[in-house]
């Protein structure tokens, strides 16, 4: 499990839990995490999924940041992985980004 970044797992992680009720509004289907299971967007642009175990919950804490509330993560036309915090959505709902703009 330490092929991956736990600033990466704390990201992808944090979606899960605060993505769910803004995505409800928009009809977008929610991103499915599971707490346990490590995900994972390493140097090469691929993404990863690993069973996670207890006995180093600890170490993979340490040095984790929590994901704020509202933040939008989406990949770029060049493959990069980006996080954008801030509104993402419409006053009525609708993403702001979509493809009716």
């Amino acid at each position: 499990m330490t092929a991956f970044s736990t600033k990466t797992f704390a990201i992808v992680a944090a979606l899960g839990a605060c993505a769910g009720p803004a995505l409800a509004q928009t009809g977008a289907t929610p991103w499915e995490l599971k707490p346990d299971m490590g995900y994972a967007y390493d140097r090469d642009g691929k993404t990863y999924s690993y069973k996670m175990g207890t006995s180093n919950a600890g170490e993979l804490l340490k040095g984790a940041k929590k994901v704020p509330k509202g933040t939008l993560f989406f990949i770029g036309q060049n493959g990069q992985l980006y996080m954008r915090s801030g509104p993402y959505l419409e006053g009525d709902g609708k993403f702001k980004f979509g493809p009716d703009q």
